[in-house]
């Protein structure tokens, strides 16, 4: 694994704030008591982030265990309703424990890659229509000024927006996360919203950080984590190779194709029609950050309500959330976003393994498909697994298990992080950079 590439590679894991904190306050935490018409609870079994990983108190268990893996990055997320309870109110004792852990990263010669805004909006936000209100990228970027001069110190490597287009699919399309809606148009209307938002919290972020943290001669690299999946045909017919297409130029290539573009271009035939010029966007991409789990195999429809229908064989691997496990599509996903010109990390992949015996094979097979892409040309700059620890998994609660260090929620209340098997597996790749010795 990773034979060949330079010392500068980015290996390490990732983890979202809400997802390991514990102690937060948000839409999701409003949304995690609600149910359902038919009584279900939005979340699994019930469950909550309430205390999670108790990663706010328990940060430094973490680091341990980035250092026993031998990662040189750690994608963590801030939270914006920490940091900013109310409008304009900075929460200086937040603010100091955030400081703490990234100096605590950079003292362990981890470099922490922040990510701003991963799928939970402070209750004023979101009170006054999240993402649909009209001042929301504007706020943002006023939350990003304030973290980058904050934190700018330690760090250099920034993720604005994790995942846009899930947000909008899971909150917008599916009405399976807050604000639990079904409409098309408004879906269009927020993915609009968030890219003003990245490209204005992206001029925030070069603006405030000025500061070069690990002396590579710049202050700041910018990017997004954008989920992009393998949409293949079902069968030969060509409704299903239009329909592909076009699932696949709306969920992966919207946001992407905006920034190239400096112009923001979201389009469902009959569906969403939205392009207008926003030059504010061109430029924004320092790196790409892509979030691969996994492919849909797609049945189209040309009439009726459901043009678009996921499927997969069942005889395909999969991994406990019924994803196809499918390396071959990094490999293939990076080959064409090689093309844009962007250097392009690998800002998650992993598997829910409960049992822990399939992830080791999970991360080997994942980076030999990076490894082909590098050779045959693909600027890849790193590889980051999701997720550094078991956490909350927003709508299926604890059930997804991903971390490459299990948590056992329901009977440890120390909550101790446990190596599972597939650690010596990712310390191997880190023998291989010479990140571990």
């Amino acid at each position: 694994m990773l034979e060949g590439a330079p010392a500068t590679f980015l290996l390490g894991a990732a983890t979202s704030a809400h997802q390991i904190e514990g102690g937060t306050h948000n839409d999701w935490t409003v949304w995690e008591k609600g149910r359902y018409p038919d009584g279900q609870p939005h979340v699994l079994g019930g469950a909550s982030a309430a205390r999670a990983a108790d990663s706010w108190n328990l940060w430094r268990s973490d680091i341990a265990a980035l250092q026993l893996l031998g990662a040189n990055v750690y994608r963590l997320g801030i939270e914006w309703s920490r940091l900013e309870p109310a409008e304009g109110v900075w929460d200086q004792a937040s603010a100091d424990r955030y400081r703490d852990m990234l100096q605590s990263l950079v003292a362990a010669h981890i470099q922490p890659m922040v990510t701003l805004y991963h799928f939970t909006l402070p209750t004023w936000v979101a009170d006054r229509g999240g993402w649909e209100w009209t001042g929301a990228p504007a706020a943002f970027a006023a939350f990003a000024a304030r973290a980058g001069a904050a934190f700018g110190a330690s760090v250099d490597w920034w993720c604005t927006i994790n995942e846009p287009n899930v947000y909008v699919a899971k909150g917008y399309l599916a009405a399976q996360w807050p604000p639990g809606v079904k409409d098309p148009r408004r879906a269009g209307e927020v993915l609009r919203a968030l890219m003003k938002a990245h490209a204005l919290a992206t001029q925030a972020l070069r603006r405030a950080d000025v500061a070069d943290a690990d002396g590579d001669g710049r202050a700041t690299r910018v990017g997004i984590a954008q989920n992009l999946r393998i949409f293949d045909p079902a069968t030969s017919n060509p409704v299903d190779g239009i329909v592909a297409g076009i699932a696949g130029a709306f969920y992966n290539d919207s946001f992407i194709d905006s920034v190239a573009q400096g112009r923001i271009r979201v389009k469902i035939p009959g569906t969403i029609d939205i392009d207008e010029p926003f030059p504010a966007l061109a430029g924004t991409f320092d790196y790409l950050g892509v979030n691969y789990y996994t492919r849909e195999f797609v049945i189209g429809h040309l009439r009726g309500p459901d043009h678009y229908v996921p499927t997969a064989p069942p005889e395909l691997p999969r991994n406990d959330m019924g994803w196809e496990i499918y390396p071959e599509g990094l490999y293939r996903l990076l080959m064409h976003y090689r093309s844009y010109g962007w250097p392009l990390l690998v800002s998650e992949n992993g598997i829910a393994d409960n049992g822990g015996e399939r992830r080791g094979d999970f991360i080997r097979a994942h980076i030999y498909a990076l490894d082909r892409a590098r050779a045959e040309g693909a600027d890849v700059i790193g590889y980051i697994y999701w997720s550094l620890m078991d956490n909350f998994e927003w709508s299926h609660g604890y059930r997804g298990r991903f971390g490459l260090f299990s948590i056992d929620f329901d009977f440890d209340p120390s909550l101790t992080r446990r190596p599972t098997a597939a650690v010596p597996t990712f310390q191997e790749a880190a023998r291989a950079i010479g990140a571990l010795r």
